[in-house]
């Protein structure tokens, strides 16, 4: 018996309660008047993904659909780590798919996770291509960055955790790239009539594009964001999550993205991806308040601080 694959607010509840005790309870920081910073950098491998990871082997191990041959995902950056963390918690082995130029820091992270990492060709789609023979091969679970129910509702998690810490919340901010994090968020915050603010940048626009067109389409990305925020088409989910009116898709540029980013250090010595920074970049751009009590998530800290030195950055 497979475990559920649609995404609702029932979804988000129930992977709440797989994963409690297991992820660490988002902390919730003052910024400035009216502003709380959800810091959920500080969760498990540093990003939110642990959040999903964590859900989608849960149910399936419930479930009893998690075989031997474990869990295999195409993903060089935080979801290959997440899911290197979950699978090794539930002692299965992960077999991680990632282009032959992959960071080395990366590729020691998920080592170090206990994965077998391997290095097929030099883009993405050359690792995915391998993943997927892998799983028809091995017989392993094939996991998703961010395109698949059990992700998405993991990740939803957050946004009661959010409420739970700042009651009456009004709105949340939210950065936007495949669209799990956003479709787990903004299904969680329908059900409390909380306003959610999607946020990409200029040029790493998956989510706005796909409200324009009226369907998920391919998209150029070309962005400081674009390790985190670039995917190229968003999830159905996201898609559909964002056709209710209480979310609101926000573009932002690049420069005001690395100006949150160094922003966030220089006035909170808070450290975070480019991915972050444009959930803040988003709500320092906003025409007029978004409420008396919004949230805005850092949604993860997998970066090299170094550059936070560097002239212009």
């Amino acid at each position: 018996m497979q475990p559920e694959q649609q995404l609702d607010y029932a979804a988000v509840r129930a992977a709440a309660g797989r994963i409690s005790g297991a992820i660490r309870p988002v902390a919730v920081a003052p910024a400035a008047d009216g502003v709380w910073y959800a810091l959920e950098h500080l969760q498990h491998t540093g990003s939110f993904k642990a959040r999903g990871a964590r859900n989608f082997l849960a149910a399936h191990h419930r479930a009893g659909t998690l075989p031997a041959a474990g869990v295999t995902i195409a993903s060089g950056g935080n979801a290959g780590l997440a899911c290197a963390w979950a699978a090794r918690a539930q002692s299965v082995p992960a077999t991680v798919f990632l282009p032959a130029n992959a960071p080395r820091v990366k590729v020691e992270r998920l080592r170090g996770y206990g994965a077998e990492v391997r290095l097929v060709g030099d883009r993405y789609a050359h690792a995915l291509e391998a993943c997927r023979e892998f799983a028809a091969e091995s017989g392993a679970l094939s996991s998703h960055a961010y395109d698949h129910p059990l992700i998405a509702a993991g990740a939803g998690t957050l946004l009661d955790e959010i409420r739970a810490a700042l009651p009456g919340l009004d709105a949340v901010v939210v950065a936007v790239g495949g669209g799990g994090l956003f479709a787990g968020v903004a299904t969680a915050a329908r059900e409390h009539g909380v306003r959610v603010i999607a946020a990409e940048p200029e040029n790493c626009r998956a989510l706005n594009a796909a409200l324009a067109a009226g369907r998920p389409v391919d998209v150029e990305v070309d962005s400081v964001a674009a390790d985190s925020l670039g995917a190229t088409r968003v999830s159905a989910d996201a898609l559909a999550a964002a056709r209710h009116g209480h979310v609101r898709s926000v573009l932002v540029p690049d420069a005001a993205i690395t100006a949150a980013r160094r922003s966030l250090w220089e006035e909170h010595r808070l450290v975070v991806e480019a991915a972050a920074a444009t959930a803040v970049a988003a709500l320092r751009g906003a025409s007029e308040p978004l409420g008396e009590r919004v949230a805005v998530i850092l949604c993860g800290a997998n970066t090299d601080p170094a550059d936070l030195a560097a002239p212009g950055v």
